[in-house]
């Protein structure tokens, strides 16, 4: 998976380890089992949604890309988890979303300093 990065109210988040892209992180939900958001109570997923949405900020001021994306998938994984990505004019895919694979390992020094940097703006 990757280093965690920030323990929610409702979340957890990480920073990958193996990623196509700089700044790539996933926010997974930590209550009861569900696969889509619109399965919780509006309460919890509106607070769900509001700590993907804070981990993407800290993102795009730690690695100050183009854009940041939020995918909610969960076709391989079933349980509520949103990717929350770093976009560069220079990504493998500009203007579309990234594609699956090939990820690279990301170097063990430059994960802990990103992973440091973002929970002290995630704090």
């Amino acid at each position: 998976m990757g280093l965690r990065i920030h323990a929610g109210d409702v979340s957890d988040a990480y920073l990958a380890r193996r990623a196509m892209v700089r700044g790539y992180a996933v926010v997974i939900w930590r209550g009861s089992h569900v696969i889509d958001p619109h399965h919780l109570p509006v309460h919890e997923a509106a607070r769900f949604q509001a700590e993907v949405l804070r981990v993407g900020a800290a993102l795009e001021r730690h690695f100050e890309p183009l854009k940041i994306n939020y995918m909610t998938l969960g076709n391989r994984v079933p349980h509520l988890h949103t990717h929350v990505t770093a976009r560069y004019w220079d990504d493998p895919a500009p203007g579309g979303p990234l594609p699956d694979g090939p990820n690279h390992e990301v170097p063990p020094d430059e994960l802990a300093a990103d992973a440091a940097a973002l929970r002290l703006l995630l704090r």
